[in-house]
């Protein structure tokens, strides 16, 4: 009898061509969907709630898998992990209805954004901020970011290659703050007390942009982190990243962030 699991999976995503499948080159679902098979014997399609891109780490990516194999779900976790590279794990396995999906049954994603603003390059961030020489006026960046909040047309962030049949999306938290590097890996949201100025200007060289959603466009979190940075460099006023969402015209925001700097933090589910 068919079973579907639901896996939550953690991936350093620097090594990988992104989530999915490709003629050539090393994908998460490929080296997943390897070790899956090794362990059932059978041909398996595994779904995940996002695809994330090329560079694009993820703290708690869900995927689904149906199976014949009985072996107990925390049996999955172990005998999985045993077959996965270093770069990849599963964090925990359950059974759920057979119907569910992981892009479906969605409710809210949570993305990160990380940059590093020391003076001096830092070797061992790189694969996992996005480096900018100049301090950061992550204050402003907060209070830009804010306006962003709330159900608004983003087809100003979003870029071309993954078309939508709407652009409308609710951006339910979004928050800008320096951050603690050793929290930066947590699956949990660091956006508490982010209405609150205070202690938001010590001198820690990450600044984290914290954003859920009902949903995402295609580059949506690297366009606005990309957009942010103007207002964090001082190139922008805190006004122009809402008259750019206002504009509707991809042309007026700013580059797309790089992707070291993006993390999948978690995929929210109704309960059971």
């Amino acid at each position: 009898m068919s079973r579907t699991l639901k896996l939550t999976i953690a991936y350093d995503g620097t090594d990988f061509l992104g989530w999915q499948i490709q003629p050539q080159g090393r994908t998460v679902q490929s080296e997943l969907q390897r070790a899956t098979e090794e362990l059932t014997g059978e041909e398996v399609n595994i779904l995940a709630s996002g695809r994330t891109d090329t560079g694009v780490h993820a703290l708690g990516q869900v995927v689904s898998l149906r199976t014949e194999s009985q072996y107990p779900a925390e049996v999955f976790v172990n005998a999985l992990n045993a077959r996965l590279p270093e770069d990849v794990t599963v964090l925990s396995a359950e059974d759920v209805s057979k119907d569910f999906h992981p892009i479906r049954d969605c409710l809210t994603k949570r993305y990160r954004y990380v940059w590093r603003d020391g003076s001096s390059r830092d070797v061992f961030s790189r694969r996992f901020a996005w480096q900018v020489h100049q301090r950061l006026d992550d204050i402003a960046m907060h209070r830009a970011a804010e306006q962003l909040l709330g159900k608004h047309d983003f087809a100003a962030y979003q870029s071309t290659g993954a078309p939508r049949k709407s652009t409308i999306r609710t951006v339910t938290e979004l928050s800008v703050r320096r951050g603690n590097p050793l929290a930066l890996f947590a699956p949990a949201s660091l956006s508490q007390d982010a209405d609150s100025d205070k202690g938001r200007s010590e001198s820690k060289d990450f600044v984290v942009m914290e954003i859920a959603a009902d949903g995402f466009l295609y580059n949506m979190v690297r366009a606005i982190a990309g957009t942010l940075v103007e207002v964090g460099l001082g190139k922008q006023p805190e006004a122009w990243p809402f008259q750019v969402l206002e504009s509707r015209d991809r042309a007026q925001a700013g580059a797309t962030a790089p992707p070291q700097g993006l993390f999948l933090v978690a995929a929210e589910y109704a309960p059971v």
